[in-house]
């Protein structure tokens, strides 16, 4: 591979990942599109034609306004897993999301000591999850049209088989008890804040409790 090649593949993976995240592109991510530099290119062509199909304003009204941690956030994992799945293999998508999990907690440590809101241990593991459950959707409706998918998707939050965090009508997290509000000042600066996750581990456990 000569330089001039070099130059231009790392070019094309550092658009592709500027699109892609929310923030600073990780050396985890990088190094995830250098392994699949053409599954990388793939996702980006995925990602733009996506765009019209994350509205946040018109899916708060089918789900919540939560982009952190709420359905929305499920929405967007879910999602864009799926889509990405249908035409990448599900372990190169699988890897994609783990890397962006290590960027976050890169983030955590970084952003301690600073008055922002950090990532956490359990958004990390809730969104590795709902990853897993677009690329299973992708797996069995590879040819659905992004907006089938996209109904798809949000059905199945809604039947609570994604995963998210109990909150109040005000939007405080709260813990499983379904009343006491956690009080997110006592947990600066620490990776476990103890949320309460629902969807599939909560339908899970009702039916142990059922056959206990």
């Amino acid at each position: 591979m000569n330089l001039k090649t070099v130059i231009a593949l790392f070019t094309l993976l550092f658009y592709t990942f500027k699109t892609l995240s929310q923030t600073k592109v990780s050396r985890y991510e990088y190094a995830w599109a250098f392994a699949h530099p053409f599954a990388a290119c793939k996702v980006k062509k995925i990602h733009k034609k996506l765009k019209p199909f994350y509205n946040e304003a018109e899916l708060i009204s089918s789900l919540d306004s939560y982009s952190q941690g709420g359905k929305l956030d499920a929405y967007r994992h879910v999602f864009y897993m799926a889509a990405f799945a249908q035409k990448v293999k599900a372990k190169k998508v699988l890897k994609l999301g783990k890397a962006h999990e290590k960027t976050n907690y890169r983030q955590f440590k970084k952003g301690k000591g600073k008055n922002i809101e950090l990532p956490d241990s359990l958004s990390s593991v809730m969104d590795l999850w709902n990853n897993e459950i677009g690329v299973k959707l992708a797996r069995e409706n590879k040819d659905l049209s992004y907006e089938e998918l996209k109904q798809k998707v949000i059905k199945l939050i809604n039947e609570n088989k994604a995963y998210y965090f109990l909150r109040d009508v005000n939007g405080n997290f709260l813990e499983c008890d379904g009343k006491t509000i956690i009080d997110l000042k006592k947990y600066k600066d620490k990776w476990f804040v103890p949320k309460c996750m629902l969807g599939l581990s909560s339908i899970q456990e009702n039916e142990m409790k059922q056959q206990n």
